[in-house]
């Protein structure tokens, strides 16, 4: 079992940066590849960042590619992403999930636990 509690998110102008944190309950965390989602009401969970088990890999999703960065602590229990260069379009609740699957998994049913979310609103 783990349970993942994101933190970070808040209201920010565009072109600003955020860093959220999920920190994780259990001893698994490092066997479990991490990552993160976003939503906006009416749409569906979109991927956003994945980071492997021992951050030797990670993936983005197009749209943030080359202006977010996930990392990881697993002395921590602790994931992150770093958010640079933020747009309106990136208003969202971000959720961070932990998955035992493996491979590159940008679909919400690839992993095993979600935590609550956190709000990051982008003001132009």
């Amino acid at each position: 079992q783990v349970q993942l509690v994101e933190s970070g998110g808040g209201l920010v102008q565009a072109g600003g940066s955020l860093r959220l944190s999920c920190a994780a309950s259990g001893r698994s965390f490092s066997s479990h590849a991490m990552g993160w989602f976003r939503q906006v009401p009416g749409k569906e969970r979109e991927f956003v960042a994945l980071i492997n088990r021992n951050s030797g890999s990670t993936y983005y999703a197009d749209a943030v590619k080359g202006r977010f960065t996930i990392s990881r602590d697993n002395a921590k229990n602790t994931v992150y992403l770093q958010m640079n260069s933020l747009k309106p379009e990136d208003t969202a609740v971000y959720y961070c999930a932990a998955a035992t699957s493996l491979g590159i998994l940008t679909t919400p049913r690839f992993y095993d636990y979600w935590g609550q979310g956190t709000q990051v609103t982008v003001s132009s």
